[in-house]
């Protein structure tokens, strides 16, 4: 055998072995229904359910306008003057800046 020869069977068979390579690799795994069995990653994105407190609170935000750091502070004091009973806060206490 010649050297020309050998060098034609190894680049043949080079060939072929990388199509074999190529036509091995697998497609991607299609997806199952497992993960629609579980209820926790759908529970993520329902919306919570607010309560009469809470949204009473973010109306009495929204009318004074409030925004930022200010109405996360009068809708906390709100929320816990009405888990404990009493009425909204006083204006007064709202409008101090």
């Amino acid at each position: 055998m010649t050297f020309t020869s050998r060098l034609t069977v190894v680049a043949l068979a080079s060939l072929l072995a990388t199509g074999a390579a190529f036509a091995q690799t697998a497609a991607p795994a299609a997806k199952t229904d497992t993960k629609t069995t579980t209820a926790a990653p759908t529970d993520k994105k329902t919306p919570k359910e607010h309560t009469a407190e809470s949204l009473e609170c973010s109306k009495q935000a929204d009318a004074k306008a409030l925004k930022g750091k200010e109405r996360k502070k009068f809708r906390r004091e709100c929320m816990k003057e009405a888990k404990a009973g009493t009425a909204a806060p006083a204006p007064a206490s709202a409008d101090k800046k």
